[in-house]
């Protein structure tokens, strides 16, 4: 039985916690620095957030840190190459959100002055900034009491209120929780703290209740229901493509390469060509006549909707090659680490079968 006598969860526990505890980030101020007058850079709130979407945090700190080494401003971003920021951003995945990076930052330096909006509402105008994105970077950099809710959020509230309807429809009912909570003040230290409260203490699995600031208030640890939320409704199964990379090298050293549209899958991004990715098989549409050699063997990767399995297929070429499509990159100016994920996975296969035929 519930009792209803326990002391209700509040903010001022959750802060006092995260004052000792709070992890060290480099895109963050530290609660000590702020009480001491330190602001937190809208443009590195603004940069880490939008990295962090559907990414782990020990992931992003190297591409953060050489980001903002590359470019310290928001100015200095927008001035970018667009191939180059694409170049840096590859192995993060989800690459419509550098695309989106780069809009954002010409239309700050553009348009505002180089100078981040201070309300919610001038944020959520901007390129790539959504309800979430937006009140984080509102709440962390500007301490303005926008509720931030991301998965760790969810969880904590779900365990904190014994929430068994199952996300993603209870992410409303669980929003509506955590605005109550948010404090009108530092309501950045605490929408932090929160999120660290998800990631340390109150984990997926195993959560450590026994040293939690709000163990005492927790509904779900009293009913001993903590580990089973939050429910979540079961996904379907991903489908599995199936596509062909083909992988070309010049006698100089070259490699064939195309730039992927824009808009859809990997867009902007460097990558082999290849036929349209489908469920009923691979498409063959090599870019030229060559000797293309099977290798045997396949480039496997999982993105967010879907399973891909790309067959790789090779070819040595001539000076004076010309392909139908993309075009050769000379071997001072190719860099394997700008390929997404899946180009290099298959760059990796390739390179072993050029080696040994050489």
């Amino acid at each position: 039985m519930r009792d209803d006598r326990r002391k209700p969860a509040n903010s001022e526990d959750l802060l006092t916690w995260y004052d000792v505890h709070a992890r060290d980030m480099p895109w963050r101020v530290p609660p000590a620095d702020k009480l001491s007058g330190v602001r937190p850079d809208p443009y590195r709130v603004w940069l880490s957030e939008v990295m962090l979407q559907q990414t782990t945090v020990a992931a992003v700190r190297d591409y953060f840190q050489r980001f903002v080494t590359r470019w310290p401003t928001v100015q200095d971003l927008a001035a970018a190459e667009d191939g180059d920021v694409m170049g840096e951003w590859a192995g993060l995945g989800y690459y419509a959100r550098a695309r989106n990076l780069l809009k954002c930052a010409r239309v700050v330096a553009i348009e505002h002055g180089g100078v981040f909006p201070t309300t919610l509402a001038g944020l959520l105008k901007l390129p790539g900034i959504g309800p979430y994105t937006g009140a984080a970077i509102a709440s962390i950099a500007y301490d303005l009491p926008e509720v931030v809710v991301d998965g760790n959020v969810e969880r904590v509230m779900a365990r904190l209120h014994d929430v068994h309807d199952p996300l993603p429809g209870s992410k409303p009912q669980l929003t509506k929780l955590a605005g109550a909570l948010t404090p009108d003040s530092r309501p950045g230290d605490y929408a932090q703290a929160v999120m660290d409260l998800g990631a340390t203490i109150c984990t997926p699995r195993n959560p450590a209740c026994g040293i939690c600031p709000w163990r005492d208030p927790c509904v779900a640890r009293v009913e001993g229901t903590a580990a089973e939320l939050p429910k979540k409704t079961p996904k379907k199964p991903k489908p599995t493509r199936l596509g062909i990379a083909y992988i070309a090298r010049r006698s100089d050293g070259a490699y064939l390469l195309e730039r992927r549209p824009d808009t859809g899958l990997l867009g902007g991004m460097l990558g082999w060509p290849g036929g349209a990715w489908s469920e009923e098989g691979a498409a063959e549409a090599p870019p030229m006549a060559a000797n293309w050699q099977r290798l045997g063997t396949e480039a496997r990767h999982t993105f967010t909707h879907f399973h891909l399995i790309l067959e790789v297929r090779v070819a040595e070429v001539a000076m004076g090659t010309n392909p139908e499509v993309g075009q050769f990159i000379e071997p001072a100016s190719f860099r394997p680490s700008d390929l997404p994920t899946v180009m290099r996975k298959a760059f990796d296969l390739a390179l072993g079968a050029f080696d040994n035929a050489s």
